[in-house]
C-alpha cells in the first residue's frame, strides 16, 4: 500500500483532491447546508466525488505530457490574445458543432454519426440533470396551501412553478426516462458496429469498448424499469429496480475516469487543437526541402523540434538540417534514397 502512495502523482494527486474537496463545498453551498439535500442519492454522491477525483487526477497526469502541456500551453496562449473574441467565438461554435452534435464523425459514416450524436445528448443531458438533482442544487417543494402546484428550486430560491399533471411537470419528473432512449438506441448502434466491422473486432476489448456500452444501457433499462414499476406495477419491484439501478450507475462513474469514457473530457482540448491550427496558418506555414510544398505550419515544426528534444530525441543532421523538417512525403523519400544508396554500397539490389 505504502508503494502504491510512492508512485502517486503528487501534483496531480492535490489537484484532484482540491476538485473533490469543492464539489462537496459546492454541495453543501448549493443544498442550504444540506437542508436540501435528499439522503437517499448519498451513494450517488460519492459515486460523482470519486469520478471527479479519478477524472481530475488523470486529466492532470496527461497535461504534464511534454506535447499535451506543449499544445495546452498554445491554446491558451493563443486563445488570450488580442484575437479574444475571434478564438472564442470560434471555440463555442466548435463546441456546439463537434462536442455536442459530434459532427466531426459525420465525415466517416451517418450510421455511426447517429450513434454518437444520441449516445452523447442522451448522457448530456441526463448529467445536466442528475448531477444537480444529486447535489442538491434543485429540489422541489409543494407549493403552501395547495397540493398540486409544485415549485422548483434552485441553490434554495424558488425559480418556477408548475401544476402537477401538466406538461411541465412530465417534462421535468420524467426527463430522464426520455433521454435514456436515445442512449440504449445509441449504444445498440455502436454494438452493431462491433459485431460486424473486421477492424473493430481484431482491436476492441471487452473492459475498454463493451462493458461501458454494456454499462450505459443497464444504466438506461433500470432507470426505465423505476418508472414502468412506479406507473404501472404500484412500486412492488421498487427495491430491486432501485438497488440495481444505484450499483449500474455507481460502477459506470467509478469505471469512467479509468474507461474509455476518458475521452470525452480530453475531446475538449480538441477545441485549442483548432486553435493551434489556425494561429499557426497565420504565422506562416513549412515548406518541405525535398518536396518544394507546404505541409504543417511552422510554428507546429518548431514546438515539435522542442518537444521532441525534451522527451530526448534530436533529429538534428550532420549538415545543420533537420529531419521534422520535411513532409511525410519528403521523409519516405529520403528514407528509400538512403535505401537504395546502401544498397548500392552492398554491391547487391537484390537478395
Amino acid at each position: 500500500m505504502l508503494k502504491l502512495f510512492q508512485t502517486l502523482n503528487k501534483v496531480a494527486f492535490i489537484k484532484a483532491t482540491i476538485a473533490a474537496l469543492a464539489v462537496v463545498i459546492l454541495v453543501f453551498i448549493g443544498s442550504r447546508n444540506l437542508q436540501n439535500f435528499d439522503a437517499a442519492l448519498i451513494t450517488y454522491l460519492f459515486g460523482t466525488v470519486f469520478a471527479v477525483f479519478g477524472i481530475a487526477y488523470r486529466y492532470s497526469v496527461w497535461l504534464q505530457r511534454p506535447p499535451t502541456r506543449l499544445y495546452w500551453r498554445r491554446s491558451m496562449q493563443f486563445l488570450f490574445s488580442k484575437d479574444f473574441l475571434t478564438y472564442a467565438t470560434r471555440s463555442i461554435y466548435l463546441l456546439f458543432r463537434n462536442i455536442l452534435f459530434q459532427r466531426f464523425i459525420a465525415y466517416r459514416s451517418k450510421t455511426r454519426w447517429w450513434g454518437h450524436f444520441l449516445l452523447a445528448s442522451g448522457c448530456l443531458i441526463s448529467f445536466a440533470i442528475t448531477i444537480p438533482l444529486t447535489f442538491g442544487w434543485i429540489h422541489f417543494t409543494l407549493e403552501p396551501g395547495t397540493y398540486d402546484i409544485y415549485n422548483a428550486n434552485f441553490f434554495g430560491f424558488k425559480v418556477a412553478s408548475f401544476e402537477l399533471g401538466g406538461p411541465i411537470s412530465i417534462l421535468a419528473f420524467k426527463a430522464l426516462f426520455f433521454t435514456s432512449i436515445p442512449v440504449i438506441i445509441g449504444a445498440i448502434i455502436m454494438m452493431k458496429r462491433r459485431v460486424k466491422d473486421g477492424g473493430l473486432i481484431a482491436t476492441q476489448s471487452l473492459d475498454g469498448d463493451w462493458l461501458p456500452l454494456v454499462l450505459l444501457i443497464a444504466i438506461s433499462v433500470t432507470g426505465l424499469g423505476i418508472g414502468y414499476d412506479y406507473t404501472f406495477l404500484e412500486g412492488r419491484t421498487h427495491q430491486f429496480m432501485a438497488v440495481t439501478h444505484a450499483i449500474t450507475v455507481i460502477l459506470f462513474l467509478i469505471w469512467m475516469p479509468f474507461g474509455k469514457f476518458f475521452h470525452i473530457f480530453q475531446r475538449l482540448a480538441q477545441l485549442g487543437a483548432n486553435l493551434y491550427k489556425i494561429e499557426g496558418s497565420k504565422r506562416g506555414m513549412a515548406v518541405c526541402p525535398h518536396t518544394k510544398a507546404e505541409f504543417a505550419s511552422q510554428t507546429h515544426i518548431n514546438d515539435l523540434k522542442t518537444v521532441t528534444k525534451e522527451l530526448g530525441f534530436d533529429f538534428t543532421l550532420a549538415d545543420g538540417t533537420n529531419h521534422l523538417d520535411l513532409s511525410p512525403e519528403g521523409k519516405r523519400s529520403v528514407l528509400a534514397k538512403a535505401h537504395f544508396e546502401a544498397r548500392k554500397a552492398s554491391g547487391k539490389f537484390f537478395g
